[in-house]
């Protein structure tokens, strides 16, 4: 998944960043029509675009890092509740290292099993998400989305290669991993040339 934001005018991509990048821009087209930022998940989110770009840069910049509570910091470890039954801590108790070692093993082992799924379902969210905002009366949209949620690349890229260019490159960007390893690599070809 890509780790910036874009903003669009209409059809048109006029900015790609950060949230204090993309915000600055959007700033600049308050009051124009149809300006809409998109996160990395393909969701529009909405900026307080008020005051003028000093007020902006306070509001969006990023916080300093606050004091941390229990566990270990440096490594990014955190306390938190977990609810087991008697026999399930009894297993876990008699594991080496204890139950953090053990839960955290196999927290590690389930999420690499599920790495690969995750990301296409994660991929094919956020292209879902991203269209029907900006493709939902475009020409072929539900041929397009069957397509993507098939994991059929040709016949996505079939469909969305009349849309208007930024839209359909943008959607090429969240879609980059919606088809799976295994599946043809057109589709990744094409959006390596379109993406940000």
């Amino acid at each position: 998944m890509m780790d910036r934001y874009v903003v669009f005018r209409g059809h048109d991509r006029v900015a790609v960043g950060s949230q204090l990048e993309v915000a600055l821009a959007a700033h600049g087209l308050v009051g124009e029509a149809r300006v809409l930022i998109f996160d990395p998940d393909g969701r529009s989110v909405d900026f307080d675009l008020s005051g003028d770009t000093v007020d902006l840069v306070r509001r969006l910049s990023p916080a300093e890092d606050a004091p941390r509570g229990r566990g270990r910091p440096k490594l990014g470890v955190t306390a938190r509740e977990v609810t087991l039954l008697p026999r399930h801590w009894d297993w876990l108790a008699a594991q080496p290292g204890g139950a953090s070692v053990a839960l955290r093993k196999l927290v590690e082992a389930a999420r690499k099993a599920s790495e690969g799924p995750d990301r296409i379902r994660a991929a094919r969210e956020a292209a879902y998400r991203f269209a029907s905002a900006m493709g939902g009366d475009l020409p072929g949209f539900e041929d397009a989305m069957r397509a993507l949620f098939a994991g059929d690349d040709a016949a996505f890229e079939a469909r969305i290669e009349i849309w208007p260019a930024d839209v359909a490159g943008q959607l090429r960007t969240y879609a980059a991993e919606a088809f799976g390893p295994d599946q043809p690599s057109d589709l990744a070809t094409t959006s390596s040339s379109t993406a940000l």
